[in-house]
């Protein structure tokens, strides 16, 4: 990613976005948006990064593993660590041997009228909700300056095989109406002036991996899509 700079309002950086507390009052660390373990290494230049605190930035990790290594047995159709498509998820599951029997045991299998196998996992919805949303606010925070502080409205995500073709199409289309415009100084108004990594309205942080789009009509909402298979939408009005 091209480093993008942030000239919006320094005011509305004072507080941990997940939480609110104030920056000044407690330990703070650097996160980042997308969180690392969904990403490919190396891991691209510039990955977006903010300032959170410690304790909110920790509680997140065990989370972010647990999507990460259910994303990759999703999309590998095991959690054998030999048979991973993304390498981070064999990672994990070559280290924690816990979470590996804790996915496994939410895989089922089913046979069709032809004797195929149908395969299908269950997730811990509450657990990639949190990633997912915990992600949405870095990416409202890094690209328009805006602490999104309150409970979001509404939260979809699911795989994007799951839409039917209007609904597909609705989700890709990234367009800011005639007239209407991000923040000045903020890094989106950057992006759409100059076309830094944003491909159809997306901003595209490893291709193929993580791409996500912020808007602001109709309230803030964010857009996340991961490995092309999962997709998500968070509403705040």
């Amino acid at each position: 990613m091209k480093q993008v700079g942030d000239t919006a309002d320094q005011r509305n950086k004072s507080w941990c976005i997940h939480c609110s507390s104030p920056i000044s009052s407690v330990v703070v660390n650097r996160d980042h948006a997308p969180s690392k373990i969904l990403l490919d290494e190396p891991l691209p230049p510039n990955v977006p990064l903010m300032r959170v605190c410690q304790p909110c930035n920790s509680s997140f990790a065990e989370d972010e593993e647990y999507t990460a290594a259910f994303l990759g047995a999703v999309l590998s159709g095991s959690t054998d660590p030999e048979t991973q498509v993304i390498e981070r998820s064999a990672r994990i599951f070559r280290g924690n041997g816990s979470l590996r029997a804790r996915i496994a045991k939410s895989k089922m299998v089913e046979l069709d009228l032809f004797e195929g196998e149908k395969v299908s996992w269950t997730a811990e919805i509450e657990r990639i909700r949190r990633v997912v949303l915990k992600n949405a606010r870095g990416h409202a925070y890094f690209e328009l300056g805006e602490p999104m502080l309150d409970e979001p409205a509404s939260v979809w995500f699911g795989p994007l095989a799951s839409l039917n073709d209007p609904q597909l199409a609705m989700f890709e289309k990234v367009a800011w109406p005639d007239g209407l415009l991000p923040e000045v100084g903020s890094r989106l108004m950057t992006r759409l002036l100059t076309g830094e990594d944003l491909d159809e309205g997306w901003i595209v942080v490893q291709e193929g991996v993580y791409r996500y789009s912020v808007n602001q009509f109709g309230g803030l909402g964010v857009r996340i899509v991961m490995r092309e298979y999962l997709g998500a939408e968070i509403i705040w009005n």
